[in-house]
């Protein structure tokens, strides 16, 4: 028997008048899009790296370089770096490997919808999938460099307490913070070229804003812009729950991580109301 195919009605009352209808919609696209969004995952990676000649050594070769380059600068007295919990190459290497998952988080739903610009003027699909897709991206690009995170550890002798079971919790959290800053820009970005240019300027500047390369400091004016970055506790909440299991600011992470479950859904509305509009406006 076949199945009908499902109806989709167009009105000009605002989704936001029908609240039930809209959340229903959104939660039906959600689970509707896993399926799709695989694909457009497998299919990302695939040519990602197909294309190139080191391949996936490439998910590697950034956090190795950046923890290689403040490593020598370190030793060679170019900065000073207080007491850190675990070995310094360590440290820096696990801490940029987690500051790049929430850059890709954050630049992956712009990328996405600028890929998929053809294909959303043409098909109609929920736009969910490209987001789920490069979420998978992101998630399957962190496994890899855990492979080197985990060597790094074992080289170094670093010992890690219980609690890193639930380290993942606090990833997730961080890539979800990622996730809901790029999917409110991601309209934007659609249209202009600019937003995508601004943010990697901007997150080159947010890194050294971020505890990656140093301890959070606890004084001065640098220290308080640290700890009102809001990817600070929980970046630092992931490292210290993956490594010494005492945790420096447990409300700093609940507060961001409230904001960024509450935030999300807003932008999830946003994205479904706005897409239309912008997709029409870049194919007209």
């Amino acid at each position: 028997m076949l199945s009908r195919p499902r109806e989709i009605v167009h009105t000009p009352d605002s989704l936001l008048r029908r609240p039930r209808f809209l959340f229903s919609s959104m939660w039906r696209d959600l689970l509707a899009s896993r399926e799709l969004a695989w694909r457009l995952m497998v299919r990302d990676i695939s040519a990602q790296y197909r294309q190139a000649i080191l391949g996936i050594a490439w998910i590697f070769i950034p956090p190795i370089a950046t923890a290689l380059s403040f490593t020598l600068a370190k030793e060679a007295n170019v900065f000073t770096v207080g007491d850190t919990d675990i070995p310094y190459p360590a440290y820096v290497m696990f801490s940029t490997a987690l500051w790049q998952t929430f850059v890709d988080s954050l630049m992956g739903p712009i990328q996405a919808v600028i890929l998929a610009k053809p294909m959303l003027a043409r098909v109609n699909f929920p736009r969910e999938a490209i987001i789920l897709a490069k979420l998978g991206e992101v998630v399957f690009n962190f496994a890899i460099k855990l492979v080197l995170i985990i060597g790094l550890f074992l080289f170094f002798k670093v010992s890690v307490s219980w609690s890193v079971i639930i380290a993942p919790v606090a990833l997730i959290h961080l890539i979800l913070l990622g996730t809901l800053i790029g999917v409110l820009l991601a309209p934007i970005g659609l249209l202009y070229q600019d937003v995508s240019r601004g943010l990697n300027m901007a997150t080159g500047l947010w890194l050294f804003l971020t505890p990656v390369i140093y301890p959070v400091p606890k004084e001065g004016l640098f220290g308080i812009l640290v700890s009102w970055n809001p990817v600070t506790p929980l970046l630092v909440t992931t490292r210290e729950l993956a490594t010494t299991g005492t945790l420096s600011n447990p409300e700093g992470f609940w507060l961001v991580s409230g904001f960024t479950l509450i935030g999300l859904i807003l932008t999830w509305i946003s994205f479904r109301i706005a897409m239309p509009y912008v997709v029409e406006r870049v194919t007209s």
